[in-house]
């Protein structure tokens, strides 16, 4: 990690930059495999499962021998954690759900709003060396909450064709049925134009690598919806003399071993557990199975020292990290504090893990900064609200007068006119 204290405020800008591939080089060969998608269907996935995946595929969706065999697979206690943690997650997205309330504005003048779900939605499941099955339940879940009536899963093969057998149970737990063996930005092209295999959805979600979430972006230009820009993982954390210097090391690893592109900022106003934590990392990261890949996303990332925590915080308001850790025991005092975040943990004991997994929370989050502008998917994700209003003949005595100015104000005598003719009769 790069080791910095007290930097001046007009470097922060570049401090809080994200490493990246060249935009416009990222653009266009992304542009590239949504248009060949388009265009050649599945004979383009199939040619990119070759090239990318490595892998002759005949079938690009998973059978329901498949399905079965991968469910014989997976072992009881790991069958138990999943349960565990879809139980917590259920627990927390359904107590999202809105009551719907009638608001009369004026006598005579009601409105309200009626949540509708999506009908038809993607979600992209990372594979790859770390297939994210948790990423199933964050998602999948709340769809089935909303009420999603279809429900596409797309996520890359390994190089004999299979997909991860946690992946496929837990889509099969939560009663996702249409499970398709296709990952990068093609998986993201196929759902948003359909090919003959794999139907088009309306709404795209899911993290994935820089290829994914630039896909999704450029998703947006051929009129479908996304949840948000979440990319490489990233993790900030915020440290003071009450932090446990040990946990601190274990939870900026835990986001660095996601990718060589992910990106952990520790933020400390003691010199001590700055020095502490960075003898931690090493220590900790000698025996890590994904030792090669912390290493490369360590090379950029920060361990910073400020003499004063409001500086902390104002560094990671600009950053907006997608995940932020407050290892501190005052952590509660700073929580006014905290204007941009994904999500947020407080406390020594908060790890981040826990939200990855099984506290409840969804860990599908905006990342790259996004956080000043996106919240991180919910049971709002998968649903919109459709306003509705009635307007009895006494209502619109009440409010007639008032449109019908506004509307002759505006040079729209037609829009008077919708008023004045029921007024008149």
């Amino acid at each position: 990690m790069i080791k910095l204290k007290n930097p001046e405020r007009s470097q922060w800008d570049k401090l809080t930059q994200r490493p990246s591939l060249p935009s416009e080089d990222l653009k266009n060969k992304v542009g590239d495999i949504l248009e060949n998608v388009k265009q050649r269907g599945d004979t383009a996935l199939i040619e990119y499962a070759q090239l990318f995946d490595n892998v002759a595929l005949k079938n690009l969706q998973v059978s329901k021998e498949e399905i079965q065999l991968a469910i014989s697979c997976i072992g009881d206690t790991l069958k138990d954690a999943i349960q565990f943690a879809s139980e917590n997650i259920y627990v927390f997205h359904a107590s999202q759900k809105e009551e719907e309330k009638i608001i009369e504005t004026r006598p005579g003048v009601s409105c309200w709003r009626k949540s509708i779900a999506i009908e038809k939605v993607g979600i992209y499941i990372p594979g790859g060396t770390a297939p994210l099955f948790s990423t199933v339940l964050m998602l999948g879940i709340p769809a089935k909450i909303a009420g999603c009536k279809e429900i596409i899963l797309c996520t890359p093969p390994n190089s004999q064709g299979k997909i991860e057998p946690a992946i496929i149970y837990t889509a099969n737990l939560i009663g996702i049925e249409k499970i398709y063996k296709v990952g990068g930005a093609q998986a993201i092209a196929a759902m948003s134009f359909g090919t003959e295999t794999i139907p088009s959805v309306s709404k795209l979600f899911g993290p994935g690598n820089q290829y994914v979430t630039k896909a999704k972006e450029l998703a947006l230009n051929h009129g479908l919806a996304i949840d948000m820009p979440a990319g490489p993982s990233e993790v900030l954390v915020i440290a003071d003399g009450t932090s446990n210097s040990d946990y601190v090391a274990a939870d900026l690893l835990s986001q660095a071993e996601h990718g060589t592109d992910s990106q952990v900022i520790l933020l400390s106003t003691s010199d001590e557990i700055t020095r502490k934590t960075l003898m931690a990392i090493k220590s900790q990261m000698i025996n890590l199975p994904r030792k090669s890949i912390v290493e490369k996303a360590l090379e950029n990332s920060y361990a910073i020292t400020f003499d004063d925590i409001n500086f902390c915080f104002d560094f990671s308001n600009l950053y907006a990290p997608e995940h932020l850790i407050i290892a501190s025991d005052h952590a509660d005092d700073y929580v006014d504090k905290i204007i941009n975040a994904g999500s947020v943990f407080l406390g020594n004991y908060s790890c981040e893990s826990a939200g990855d997994y099984a506290s409840g929370t969804n860990h599908t989050l905006p990342t790259s900064g996004y956080a000043k502008q996106y919240s991180g998917t919910s049971l709002d994700s998968f649903i919109k609200k459709i306003t509705f209003q009635k307007i009895s003949k006494t209502g619109l005595e009440n409010i007639g007068s008032a449109i019908e100015v506004m509307a002759e104000s505006e040079g729209l005598m037609a829009h008077k006119n919708a008023v004045s003719i029921r007024l008149k009769s």
